[in-house]
């Protein structure tokens, strides 16, 4: 079948290189465009149309309602010698068998036990650690943070110290060259720079120290308390088999790669966004110190952190994911637009979170959009910032309950202040992370 017509091209398109250019180098101003354009807008990375819908209702149907009609698209693909075939990249039947096997590690009383035993513990470690005055690299500080909750909660004590060692060497390095890889020809992977030299080696060492920590819990057997051996007891209900090693290992480096990012740049933007806005500070505070009580943050305190809750929601709208690749697997029809089999499709998070006929003034920080009767008028779709429908990301409980309860912990302790005169602004990569982020940590007086 002929490629769709009369679809409107994104502005910005270079000779040959087609939008590849404006994607690597502010992907938010590109993104969040596109929904002035039309509800399907088509975008070139080099030679490759990409057809993206900019409406809650089709990118509802793309990820939710017609979800079976679709594979996992070409940033996926780029992604499977790191990801092999874990979550983020698997497609059809067995998509679904290793969903179905890996939910009961995320069920809410797992993240129960993992608030318990890790969360809450590693950011009172972290916030003792500070000195009054002192000024720290916060976006570093919640990397290393959202890394060391994410090993420990993955690796009993035992198997974690090498473990934990290599994840906070290597994935930074990999998430540095990520965007990168993904939105590049084929041929860049194998050009013998630098930055294909680290990638390459980083996702090396992680695969062999994660190996290494598989073949252990696989020998000591067991409910451990920790993810690895979750995933190493689940069975298929239909089957009954169990996940080879490999499969385990991939789950596991998919695990690291997406979700202590997702935390991290969650976790950096909060103090960021408050920090500049005391009157949201305030509020913030004032709800910690009644929640919390002068006592460390613990998982039924999570229903009560109803302001904490908002800001997150706010962050999270601003600072998404980049895309979400998919690729027809059938001919379907999008808006009006016959889509053939084999066409990429994709949906931004930015041009949805960002478009204002969903959030009036997008670019505004305000988390009280999220108050019940306004999040209420936002479509279905419209906020979707770990995606939809059956390949809802699985720790869509597990990386809000973690960013709130390590805000409600160093807020019970700590103001981080802005450091005058430090630029502070987006740097994408695999996410939105800060360019920088030095904070100044301050004591608060809570009574």
């Amino acid at each position: 079948m002929a490629p769709p017509l009369g679809v409107p091209v994104a502005p910005g398109r270079w000779p040959l290189l087609g939008h590849t250019v404006p994607m690597l180098r502010d992907p938010v101003k590109l993104l969040s465009s596109l929904g002035s354009h039309g509800d399907v807008v088509r975008l070139d990375f080099g030679p490759m149309p990409v057809y993206l819908v900019t409406t809650p209702e089709l990118a509802w149907r793309l990820l939710a309602v017609d979800a079976g009609k679709f594979d996992k698209g070409i940033v996926f693909d780029k992604m499977r010698p790191l990801f092999g075939d874990g979550l983020a990249t698997s497609n059809g039947a067995f998509n679904q068998r290793q969903r179905r096997m890996m939910l009961p590690a995320f069920q809410r009383s797992r993240i129960a036990l993992y608030a318990e035993t890790t969360m809450t513990k590693v950011a009172v470690d972290l916030a003792d650690s500070w000195e009054p005055g002192e000024v720290v690299e916060f976006d570093r500080r919640m990397q290393d943070l959202a890394l060391t909750i994410s090993g420990r909660t993955l690796f009993s004590a035992e198997l974690g110290d090498e473990a934990l060692a290599e994840i906070q060497r290597s994935i930074p390095i990999m998430l540095k060259y990520v965007m990168v890889r993904a939105f590049s020809p084929k041929f860049v992977e194998r050009l013998p720079i630098p930055a294909n030299r680290e990638f390459d080696a980083a996702a090396a060492r992680l695969r062999r120290v994660i190996g290494d920590a598989v073949l252990k819990a696989r020998e000591k057997g067991g409910d451990q308390g920790d993810l690895l051996s979750m995933l190493l007891l689940a069975k298929d209900d239909e089957t009954g088999e169990k996940m080879t090693d490999r499969q385990v290992e991939d789950e596991v480096i998919t695990i690291l790669t997406t979700g202590a990012e997702t935390t991290a740049v969650a976790l950096a933007w909060f103090f960021h966004e408050i920090g500049m806005r005391p009157d949201i500070e305030r509020a913030f505070h004032a709800e910690v110190d009644e929640v919390l009580g002068g006592g460390p943050a613990r998982f039924d305190h999570l229903p009560r952190l109803v302001r904490t809750q908002r800001i997150i929601n706010e962050v999270v709208r601003r600072t998404p994911p980049v895309i979400l690749m998919r690729r027809a697997r059938e001919d379907v029809e999008l808006g009006g637009v016959r889509i053939p089999a084999g066409t990429e499709v994709a949906v931004s998070q930015h041009t949805l979170h960002r478009d204002p006929r969903w959030f009036p003034e997008p670019e505004r920080f305000d988390p009280d959009r999220w108050e019940p009767e306004r999040a209420a008028e936002v479509p279905k779709g419209a906020f979707i910032p770990f995606g939809a429908g059956a390949r809802l990301c699985p720790g869509h409980q597990f990386a809000p309950a973690e960013i709130a309860l390590v805000a409600a912990t160093i807020g019970a302790k700590w103001r981080l202040e802005p450091v005058p005169g430090v630029k502070v602004f987006p740097k994408i990569k695999a996410t939105m992370q800060p360019n920088r982020l030095p904070m100044t940590v301050v004591p608060r007086s809570t009574g």
